[in-house]
């Protein structure tokens, strides 16, 4: 008689549902502290509910979605999920900030080939503590398990944010006018961008990319007096939100914020004249501002030529204002209370029929 053949069940394939619950229990509080008053159902239904702020009389919904891109191999490297979902975050609402939308809410897309529970919760926490910092209620999100897809260890991430401007306050770049002013806000280092490259340089100088490779390490950070940070530090260093900063400015200045730019694929070469009308460009003034010591780092190892460095990074500045020359440095002081490090680095002025749209006028250092 034979014996009675065993079937094979979801786990056995790969895919682990306690696991799945588990995580959504673990990330729950972190929601939670993420919370506005307008959420009505959140976490763990099919579809999340959010109702418009109250104070709007033509409310316009801004919407957004990126990725965290290549500086995910990084983290797998140094086995340091910690910190990549501010990353997530920031890409999303700092792309939705500069058409002056205040973020509402967040969700999240977490793809991995098996699923941890502790790397899931990690990242989460992430995500949740970028929701906190931009303002913004992390409303739901999905978690999916696809054996086969994925390396083990790794993951992919995407996420989707939703903001509100009142739609006389939109910043469409209409608004620019020869004379306005630059002001760049600082950036925390490579953001989420170029991270291609940055490991085509880590393995051209290191060989071996790993938490052993980098952890002897360290770089003097030329934004702070005498302080050295390992090198791993620096190059997982989040994504800067400058939402609350960013919208405070906006609402003691008004309409004295022309534009904005946030300064990610592409770089400043070419963010920048995504928000500027026809006829105008941007002359920017290379060493008005202090190139993050990694980036010099970076190019330095790989023999970078320095266009290659503003195409690519963002070059120590994460988001560019374009400002009215009288509003100036009343707007540079708001942001720089509210904790920002800004700089004037250039200015609007007449674009020739056969120049670019920005012109670094200055090399790098």
């Amino acid at each position: 008689m034979n014996a009675k053949s065993t079937g094979l069940s979801y786990k056995q394939a790969g895919v682990d549902i306690e696991a799945g619950d588990a995580l959504v229990d673990r990330i729950k509080p972190f929601a939670k502290a993420t919370l506005r008053p307008e959420v009505i159902a959140g976490i763990g239904g099919f579809g999340a509910l959010f109702e418009m702020p109250k104070g709007y009389k033509e409310p316009v919904l801004v919407s957004g979605t990126d990725g965290v891109g290549t500086k995910l191999k990084l983290a797998f490297a140094l086995d340091r999920h910690e910190t990549i979902g501010i990353d997530l975050v920031g890409m999303s609402a700092n792309d939705i900030l500069v058409q002056g939308a205040e973020p509402l809410f967040f969700l999240d897309y977490f793809a991995t080939g098996r699923l941890s529970v502790d790397t899931g919760a990690a990242v989460v926490a992430g995500i949740a503590k970028g929701c906190e910092m931009a303002g913004c209620a992390l409303i739901g999100g999905e978690t999916a398990e696809m054996p086969g897809m994925y390396a083990e260890g790794e993951y992919d991430l995407a996420g989707f944010a939703v903001g509100v401007v009142e739609k006389s306050k939109m910043l469409t770049g209409k608004q620019v006018q020869f004379g306005d002013v630059l002001l760049g806000l600082a950036s925390n280092g490579f953001h989420s961008n170029g991270y291609s490259l940055v490991r085509a340089v880590l393995q051209r100088a290191l060989g071996e990319v790993s938490a052993a490779s980098l952890g002897s390490l360290r770089l003097a950070c030329n934004w702070a007096l005498n302080e050295e940070r390992p090198l791993a530090d620096l190059l997982l260093a989040p994504t800067r939100i400058y939402v609350k900063p960013v919208l405070a400015a906006l609402r003691a200045h008004g309409g004295a914020i022309h534009a904005m730019a946030h300064i990610t694929g592409g770089g400043l070469v070419g963010n920048v004249p995504r928000i500027l009308p026809k006829g105008l460009k941007a002359d920017i003034k290379a060493g008005s501002w202090p190139v993050p010591a990694v980036m010099q780092w970076v190019q330095d190892q790989g023999s970078i030529e320095t266009d290659e460095i503003y195409r690519v990074f963002n070059a120590g500045i994460g988001m560019v204002l374009v400002v009215a020359p009288d509003q100036a440095e009343a707007v540079a002081a708001t942001l720089t209370a509210a904790g920002e490090r800004v700089y004037a680095v250039g200015e609007i002025s007449p674009q020739a029929e056969d120049e670019p749209a920005t012109v670094i006028q200055a090399p790098l250092g």
